[in-house]
């Protein structure tokens, strides 16, 4: 549980994966052109628990991911509307030629999921640890990318792109989130959301980090320290008006993540303060480092990705 300011933040009951699971089955139900590919992680998803509801729209590929996203383009080809899932590493790393060649530059119409980011990949290890998935899907032209943090967004955006064609990646963990959002929320592609309001540094986070993130503002406050908190969940577009309109605001700003500081969300950040509003700047992420077998408070201590390393990094830009 997180206790800020505003609001106490408790861990879900639901399961990121069971979310994914229970909007597939109410989308494929509602509409017989959604088909959900897997490749042999149907149980690691929860995706196993609808086979038999939507028998002739989940279609288990195997572990052969480069075809399943050559699979999902040529069903798009049809009028067909493919979600793609698989752990975030081969997603994207695996299938990443399939993903641009046959998904992007064919202008298909692909959603995929990549599951276990970053450190939350715990015992799976550095091959399932991805760390650059974010990056290498946002060097891909006229793409978007999400990274969700909690059971809410992630059944809003699922709904959401159903209707929007084109390459849609959304990142999340599978298991339990802190309950960040209220049911009934909204989220717009390109808009991040402000979670706290504070005048002396601005805290930029996506995914787990979020939490992370509002734990490190109570630190800070503590010291009389204001930060404002944004879950800038849409990596692409991002919100480069709220990015400005912050960073001029308290002249600091921190960004935090679950992958690499190169290429996901710091330098997206980075990007857009470089070229409207150049402002002292410190990125928490993974640095020069390939994924490790651990549980993930374990693995956030190894990576600094922790409450404490957001906060010092605040204080040393003020």
């Amino acid at each position: 549980m997180i206790q800020t300011a505003s609001k106490t933040y408790e861990i879900e009951n639901m399961e990121m994966r069971q979310m994914y699971a229970n909007t597939i089955l109410e989308l494929a139900q509602k509409n017989p052109n959604v088909i959900a590919l897997e490749a042999d992680l149907m149980s690691a998803i929860s995706t196993s628990k609808i086979a038999k509801q939507i028998p002739n729209q989940l279609i288990n590929c195997g572990i052969m991911e480069a075809n399943m996203m050559g699979v999902a383009a040529g069903l798009s080809l049809t009028g067909k509307i493919p979600y793609v899932h698989t752990f975030g590493q081969f997603a994207t790393r695996r299938a990443f030629d399939q993903l641009f060649v046959s998904g992007a530059y064919a202008k298909t119409n692909i959603k995929i999921l990549g599951s276990d980011a970053g450190v939350t990949a715990e015992h799976n290890g550095g091959t399932h640890m991805t760390f650059e998935d974010l990056g290498l899907v946002r060097l891909i032209p006229n793409t978007v990318v999400y990274e969700v943090s909690d059971s809410t967004m992630l059944g809003y955006l699922l709904r959401k792109i159903e209707k929007e064609h084109g390459i849609h990646y959304i990142r999340t963990i599978r298991k339990n989130a802190f309950k960040i959002y209220n049911d009934g929320e909204t989220f717009e592609t390109g808009k991040g959301k402000v979670l706290r309001e504070g005048r002396d540094v601005t805290i930029i986070a996506s995914g787990i980090m979020v939490a992370e993130s509002l734990k490190a503002a109570d630190q800070l406050k503590k010291q009389r320290i204001e930060a404002t908190v944004i879950d800038m969940f849409s990596i692409k577009p991002i919100d480069r008006e709220l990015i400005v309109e912050y960073a001029e605001k308290t002249k600091a700003v921190v960004t935090a993540e679950n992958h690499n500081v190169i290429g996901g969300l710091g330098s997206a950040v980075a990007e857009v303060l470089s070229e409207h509003c150049p402002t002292k700047m410190k990125r928490i992420g993974v640095r020069e480092k390939f994924g490790q077998v651990g549980k993930v408070d374990y693995l956030k201590g190894v990576y600094q990705l922790t409450e404490k390393d957001i906060a010092e990094a605040a204080l040393s830009l003020i």
